[in-house]
């Protein structure tokens, strides 16, 4: 059984870490990307969703999974707020900013909090120069996926355990800068379309000199480097107003490395963990309106996660494209 320390550094770790919004249109206006990038010739994109987070257990060092105390309840609500812009032909940018509610109860302790969240800032640039969606392969060409190369700035907008906080179950955010490389591939060959996903991020070193809001010695702290994955497959249903909806599954995998203190590892640090996803998604005939309910789903077992909370999520999201 977990005490109340260890918990409630898991959910420190986890806060926000999976935090981006199902919210991407794909190259041709609808698709099933995870990151908030807009379709080829729109100008912007406006993207709202709600993720509501269920904590059931946690991983230990080991990777064996634990069940939590009876009677616990640990549940995040996140409203998120994203909006992409073109900047020219083949860039766009995007920010995504969360809003966070946390209702916990373990082991005695209950608390309630909300503030912002961690904000992410992206810059995007396309690797084709027009739509690759196609409907049946005729040259080899038609093989050739739509690819997105991008970098990533993660700011710490939000509550982190260096703030005045009493407990872990406080905190909205890492605390931490993050400059992330992305990759992108997404291909579509009606009905079937297929996507990977891929970054690998690096924290800024920062002075540490408060934890939980009793001041400590001063020292430099480094979160370890961060890598992330998926792969998603999805098929496209047509309505016969054209209409669509879309259902795709996902794979992701997640595993951030043992950080730094004054240049020293951190062994309580470094955590690892898969996610299963579904997704359905109904768009417009114009693809300019996609509305999306996606359930993310952790495996109560031994070997699926290291170091980190078992979660389950439910977010609904819409997405509107600007013409």
């Amino acid at each position: 059984m977990a005490n109340l320390s260890t918990k409630a550094a898991l959910f420190a770790v986890a806060a926000l870490t999976l935090s981006q919004p199902l919210s991407a249109a794909s190259c041709c206006g609808g698709g099933s990307s995870s990151a908030l990038v807009m379709p080829k010739f729109a100008t912007g994109m406006v993207d709202l969703s709600f993720s509501m987070e269920n904590y059931d257990g946690y991983w230990n060092r080991e990777g064996e999974y634990t069940e939590d105390p009876v009677g616990s309840r640990l549940k995040q609500y996140r409203f998120n707020v994203g909006y992409a812009h073109r900047l020219g032909k083949r860039w766009q940018a995007s920010v995504v900013t969360p809003y966070v509610w946390n209702d916990n109860q373990y082991s005695g302790v209950s608390s309630e909090t909300q503030g912002m969240g961690d904000t992410t800032i992206n810059l995007w640039y396309e690797g084709f120069e027009n739509i690759t969606c196609v409907w049946k392969i005729k040259k080899p060409e038609d093989w050739i996926p739509a690819s997105y190369y991008g970098l990533s700035m993660t700011l710490p907008t939000g509550v982190s355990p260096y703030d005045n906080v009493e407990n872990s179950f406080d905190i909205t955010g890492r605390g931490f800068y993050r400059v992330d490389a992305n990759l992108l591939l997404d291909k579509t060959i009606y009905p079937w379309n297929a996507t990977l996903a891929l970054s690998y991020g690096k924290y800024i070193e920062r002075p540490v000199n408060r934890e939980y809001g009793r001041y400590v010695a001063p020292y430099d702290k480094q979160l370890g480097d961060r890598f992330s994955g998926s792969l998603s497959g999805g098929y496209t249903q047509f309505l016969d107003n054209m209409d669509t909806l879309s259902y795709t599954l996902s794979y992701a995998y997640l595993q951030e490395s043992q950080g730094e203190i004054d240049g020293i590892t951190d062994t309580t640090t470094g955590m690892e963990k898969q996610t299963l996803s579904a997704t359905a998604a109904y768009a417009s005939m114009d693809r300019d309106w996609v509305f999306k309910l996606t359930l993310s789903h952790s495996p109560k077992r031994d070997g699926y996660g290291e170091s980190f909370p078992v979660t389950n999520v439910v977010t609904l999201g819409v997405s509107h494209v600007l013409r």
